[in-house]
């Protein structure tokens, strides 16, 4: 029995470290840019859009479809980043667990 009140109290630890973990993402902000820093995208740790700056040679008409992919581009170079940071700081949390590969918490 002790066995199994020890596994609950590990999990119920593991739950907390989990939410604080979320709080944190929650409240990080990752830039990502593309073309040499001519489009810049903050992104929130949820991945929700917060800010697009723009250098003003990209804003004529003749260069709209490469502003349409660099915001693609720096928008994946943010998401790239974010779940970078996410996976490091998950790995802190989970470093003495063996989780399989690709197996994400939470479930």
């Amino acid at each position: 029995m002790k066995n199994i009140a020890g596994m609950m109290k590990q999990a119920a630890q593991m739950q907390q470290k989990m939410e604080e973990l979320q709080t944190k993402l929650s409240e990080l902000t990752l830039e990502g840019s593309a073309g040499a820093g001519m489009v810049t995208l903050t992104l929130s740790g949820k991945g929700d859009l917060k800010g697009v700056r723009v250098d003003p040679k990209l804003l004529s008409p003749d260069d709209a479809e490469m502003l349409q992919d660099l915001l693609v581009a720096a928008h994946a170079d943010a998401k790239r980043k974010l779940e970078a940071q996410a996976a490091e700081e998950m790995q802190k949390l989970t470093g003495g667990l063996n989780l399989p590969p690709g197996m994400k918490l939470p479930f």
